[in-house]
């Protein structure tokens, strides 16, 4: 058994024996934000892509979820395919104009296209401006399977984020994931060597986003509701954060990152409140000089000295 395996095998047990432990909405929660950083470390981990605006395809992925399920009467997988599906298309109009430009150009014009997205999001009648859309149902599982107990939600959600991790992982690992890493190290090279760079950047960037709004989606039908705070800017820094704490380019390491976040966050809210943002900001300060490879990067790093 591979280190890969090893470690899907003990998040799946410590997964299946948390909600007995700790409770089971903020376990959701966490699960759902922690495959949203997995996605978007797709994106700049393994793709070398920086994007500030992957907070629209969370939050519009929850806005279509939670529409489609409370107005249209969607049960709740068509509701998550259904988010889904809105940000890939999301993602690929946006991925086609941003990857016209590199670096800090790129970064810059997925933020402005994401910052149309929340001020659409912020004016539409039916996304409930500032109030959002709340009381979104739970529904039934494929018509039969009630999700109203948190207990059984809770195992539907963790098979939704351990397939979407598995998916992640076979993609990095394929030949299309040795592409990417390739146009990550030296993008020139893999353009002399034939590659059709822009397609393949804008096929991680369409995957990236899709994942991201899985996660926004199944995070809308744990909570109930679906607000502005899912599709506006702070949420896109968030990530960054979270992927960096964790390990940049690493397969657990977003896991990792966005589970201290979200317990911090947690924790530190009720204490000191606004204050709780000040101290992330000086947590993002140490890790970029103390730990540059984030803790999942470090830990590998010593364990293979």
């Amino acid at each position: 058994m591979n280190r890969f395996a090893a470690g899907f095998v003990l998040l799946a047990l410590l997964g299946a024996a948390a909600p007995f432990v700790g409770y089971p909405v903020f376990l959701m929660n966490a699960l759902c934000l922690g495959l949203f950083a997995c996605a978007f470390n797709l994106l700049l981990g393994f793709t070398g892509l920086l994007s500030f605006g992957h907070a629209a395809f969370l939050g519009s992925a929850g806005y279509v979820a939670a529409y489609s399920m409370k107005f249209w009467g969607l049960t709740p997988e068509l509701g998550i395919l259904a988010g889904t599906a809105a940000s890939a298309v999301l993602g690929y109009l946006i991925g086609s104009l941003a990857i016209r430009r590199q670096g800090i150009y790129f970064a810059m014009i997925t933020l402005a296209l994401a910052q149309m997205v929340y001020f659409f999001c912020l004016q539409a009648k039916f996304t409930g401006g500032e109030d959002g859309l709340q009381g979104v149902p739970r529904g039934n599982l494929f018509g039969v399977i009630s999700l109203e107990n948190d207990l059984v939600l809770y195992y539907v959600v963790l098979a939704v984020f351990l397939g979407c991790f598995l998916l992640i992982y076979r993609t990095v690992h394929s030949p299309f994931g040795q592409v990417l890493k390739a146009i990550r190290e030296n993008e020139p090279r893999a353009l002399s060597l034939g590659y059709d760079v822009d397609k393949y950047k804008l096929l991680a960037f369409v995957l990236s986003a899709a994942l991201a709004g899985t996660a926004g989606a199944t995070k809308t039908l744990v909570l109930g509701f679906e607000t502005l705070t899912d599709v506006n800017w702070p949420m896109s820094g968030e990530v960054v954060l979270m992927t960096l704490l964790g390990g940049l380019g690493t397969i657990f390491g977003p896991l990792v990152g966005s589970s201290i976040i979200v317990t911090l966050q947690n924790q530190l809210a009720d204490r000191v409140g606004s204050w709780v943002q000040v101290i992330l900001g000086a947590i993002f300060v140490l890790c970029v000089l103390l730990f540059r490879r984030g803790i999942v990067g470090e830990l590998a790093a010593l364990f293979r000295k």
